[in-house]
C-alpha cells in the first residue's frame, strides 16, 4: 500500500498545531505564536516534515484563512453601533497604517539598504493589524458589553479591518512597482476610494442574492455557512482577476457580506457566526504552520535585532497614528492607551502575504518575509497580553 504523505502533512499539522496552541495558551502566550514556532520546526528548514505539494498551494490556503477572519469581522458589526463610531473607525481605518508603512519604509531604506520600492513592500506588510488577534477579542468584549457604550471595541473592530485593506492595497502597488508595471499616481490617488466603493458594491449585490436564496430555500445553517464562503472567495477572485480593468477592494466586500446578512436576518447572522468561529479553528492553524514552514530561521536569526528595531520604530509611528486619529473623540486617556494597545499585534496580514515577495522573486523576499514572522513573534503575544490585560482593567462595563 502507497504511503500517503499528503495526508500523513495534514494530519500532523493539525494533530500538533492543536497540541502547541493549548500549550502557549496554558503559559498566557497566543496560540497562534505556537503555531508559528511549530511550523519552522517541521518545515523545510527544520524537520521537512510538511509534504511539498502542500507548501505549493499555502499562499491559497492563506488566502482562504484571511476571508475567513474579514467574514467573522463583518459578522461582528452592527449598523447601530457603527454610526455611534463612524468617524472614528474612519481615521482608525488608514491613519495609523499610513504613518506606519511609510515610516517603515524609509527606517528600512536607510537601516537595510533596500530599494525603496522593496522597502515599501515591507512597510505595507508590517503596517497591517492583526484581526487574528484582535477580533477574537474585541467580540469577546462585545459580548461582555465592555466599553460598548463609547463603541471601543467596534471602533478597532471595524478599524482594523479596513487597516488591513489599505494595507494590502499598497503592498499590491508596490509589488505593481517592481515588476516594472508604469504607474499614474493619480490614478494610483484616485483608485483607492474607487477600490472601496466596488469593493462594497460588490460585497453589496452578493449579499442580497444571499439573503434572496436564504429565504426562499430551506438550507441547513452549515450549507449557508459553506455557500458564503465559497462566495466570498469567488469575490475574491473575481477582485484579482478584474484588478487592471476594474479596480475592486474584495476583501473589504468580504466584510460587507457578513455585515448586511447579519443586518437583514439578525437571528441568522448570529448563528452564522459561530459556524464560521469553527471554521477559523481549521483555518487558523493552517495559516501559522504554514507561514512557520516558509520562514528560513537562520537568515531570520541574523536580521532579528535590526528587524526588532525597525518594527519598534514603526509601532511609534503607528501610536502617535491611533492618537491623532482619536483626538476630538469622546474618549479618555486610558481608553485612548487601549486602542494604541489593540493596534499592536501583526500576525494575520503578515502570514498570508509575507511570503509572496519572495514567490515573485523580488530580490530581498527572504529580508522581508524573515522581518514579517519577526513582527508575529514580537508583536502577537506583547499586544495579545497588554490587551487582555488592560482591556479588563480599563473598559467599563455597560449597564
Amino acid at each position: 500500500m502507497e504511503f500517503q504523505y499528503v495526508a500523513f502533512s495534514v494530519a500532523l499539522i493539525i494533530l500538533l498545531g492543536l497540541l502547541f496552541s493549548k500549550l502557549f495558551n496554558k503559559i498566557k502566550l497566543p496560540g497562534l505564536l505556537g503555531m508559528l514556532i511549530l511550523g519552522i520546526i517541521i518545515g523545510p528548514y527544520g524537520l521537512n516534515l510538511i509534504d511539498n505539494a502542500i507548501l505549493s498551494i499555502s499562499s491559497d490556503l492563506r488566502a482562504i484563512a484571511l476571508i475567513i477572519i474579514l467574514l467573522r469581522a463583518g459578522f461582528g458589526i452592527h449598523m447601530e453601533s457603527l454610526r455611534k463610531v463612524g468617524i472614528s473607525a474612519v481615521k482608525m481605518s488608514f491613519i495609523p497604517d499610513l504613518l506606519e508603512g511609510f515610516t517603515v519604509m524609509f527606517v528600512a531604506h536607510y537601516f537595510l539598504g533596500l530599494p525603496l520600492i522593496e522597502a515599501g513592500m515591507l512597510g505595507f506588510i508590517i503596517a497591517a493589524v492583526s484581526p487574528a488577534v484582535i477580533v477574537p477579542q474585541m467580540l469577546s468584549f462585545i459580548k461582555r458589553r465592555m466599553g460598548t457604550k463609547k463603541g471601543i471595541p467596534l471602533i478597532i473592530l471595524t478599524g482594523a479591518s479596513v487597516d488591513d485593506v489599505v494595507a494590502i492595497t499598497l503592498f499590491s502597488i508596490f509589488l505593481g512597482l517592481y515588476g516594472g508595471q508604469q504607474i499614474n499616481y493619480l490614478m494610483v490617488a484616485l483608485s483607492i476610494p474607487l477600490q472601496f466603493v466596488f469593493g462594497i458594491l460588490f460585497g453589496l449585490v452578493i449579499a442580497v442574492v444571499l439573503i434572496y436564496v436564504f429565504k426562499h430555500f430551506n438550507i441547513r445553517n452549515t450549507e449557508k455557512t459553506l455557500i458564503i464562503l465559497a462566495s466570498a472567495i469567488l469575490l475574491k477572485n473575481m477582485g484579482d482577476a478584474l484588478s487592471s480593468i476594474i479596480p475592486i477592494a474584495a476583501l473589504v466586500g468580504v466584510m460587507v457580506i457578513g455585515f448586511v446578512i447579519l443586518e437583514k436576518m439578525p437571528e441568522l447572522g448570529m448563528q452564522l457566526s459561530d459556524k464560521f468561529d469553527k471554521i477559523w479553528i481549521f483555518a487558523e492553524i493552517l495559516l501559522f504552520v504554514l507561514v512557520g514552514a516558509q520562514v528560513n530561521i537562520y537568515l531570520a536569526a541574523s536580521f532579528a535585532l535590526i528587524g526588532l528595531t525597525i518594527i519598534i520604530i514603526g509601532l511609534i509611528a503607528r501610536s502617535a497614528g491611533v492618537y491623532v486619529s482619536l483626538m476630538g473623540s469622546n474618549l479618555n486617556l486610558k481608553e485612548k492607551i487601549f486602542c494604541i494597545l489593540a493596534y499592536i499585534p501583526k500576525a494575520t496580514v503578515q502570514a498570508a502575504i509575507g511570503a509572496i515577495p519572495l514567490s515573485m522573486g523580488v530580490a530581498s523576499g527572504q529580508i522581508i518575509l524573515a522581518i514579517a514572522v519577526i513582527a508575529i513573534m514580537f508583536t502577537a503575544p506583547l499586544g495579545a497580553f497588554a490587551v487582555s490585560a488592560y482591556g479588563e482593567r480599563v473598559l467599563e462595563v455597560e449597564k
